[in-house]
């Protein structure tokens, strides 16, 4: 019976071990005092990318990419995560906030890994150069609501504001996004639920994409979803059909439109 015991502490032991190893430690997570540091949020997006790991790796990833890397705790701990299995993985992040460029660097270089670390406006200059090709998109976006003006403030400020709704820097993720992921990307989304995830999962249906939320996280402040968007080819099509009939019902309208303005000009020419 001790022996059992002793065994299966050991192997509890072990397996907590190998799953430190594929994420970043916290300790050696650099931090400035204008950059984000790992909270819960960023705990919320590392641990759904754990739960969904089998298939990130069954997915063999060619480009990997964080829009807002922060500390890099994130982005460093996905190249861990996909690293020992899937080497030929290419990572690049962007932060609008120099000093997390410099933030997420040393936090790379202090867990061995690499990654081409752009200091822009979410992907502004690289939408040419990765357009569809980024197969794996990790996303932690300002989404606290806050008043539009706070929103693009250089510094730390730039990590949360998110404007109203906290929406105004989601949604302008969003399109980007779409021009970006490959035809097998995936996007991996932090919102709140005042960000109404449920609308934001609607809005990309519209494209062509299924979601997923893959957890939900309660804090005392917040609560989180992160959601997994996909390129659906079943959901591309209805788009694509519903797209067609909206069309469709405009032309109609503006046939019948057309059709009462000239009766009606008609009429008036035959009382004058």
């Amino acid at each position: 019976m001790a022996l059992n015991f002793q065994w299966l502490c050991y192997r509890s032991l072990t397996v907590f071990s190998n799953m430190l190893s594929t994420i970043a430690r916290i300790n050696l997570v650099s931090s400035h005092p204008e950059v984000y540091d790992p909270c819960d949020d960023s705990f919320a997006l590392v641990d759904a990318l754990l739960a969904d790991r089998a298939n990130l790796l069954e997915h063999h990833p060619s480009i990997c990419m964080e829009i807002g890397c922060g500390s890099g705790y994130v982005i460093t701990s996905l190249a861990l995560l996909l690293g020992k299995e899937d080497s030929g993985a290419y990572y690049i992040a962007t932060d609008i906030n120099p000093h997390a460029v410099r933030v997420t660097c040393e936090t790379l270089l202090a867990h061995g890994c690499h990654a081409e670390v752009v200091n822009t406006d979410i992907a502004s200059g690289l939408e040419k150069r990765l357009s569809r090709s980024v197969d794996v998109m990790v996303v932690n976006p300002p989404y606290v609501p806050t008043p539009e003006e706070e929103v693009g403030r250089h510094g730390i400020a730039s990590a949360w504001a998110g404007g109203e709704n906290g929406r105004s820097v989601i949604d302008k993720i969003l399109p980007v996004a779409d021009k970006l992921l490959s035809d097998k990307g995936w996007l991996y989304l932090v919102t709140l639920t005042a960000n109404n995830p449920l609308e934001l999962c609607l809005q990309m249906r519209k494209k062509g994409y299924a979601s997923r939320i893959i957890l939900q996280r309660s804090t005392e402040e917040e609560s989180l979803h992160v959601i997994k968007f996909w390129r659906d080819l079943d959901t591309l099509l209805e788009a694509n059909e519903c797209m067609g009939t909206e069309q469709n019902r405009k032309w109609t309208s503006y046939r019948i439109h057309a059709f009462y303005s000239i009766f009606h000009m008609e009429i008036w020419e035959t009382e004058f």
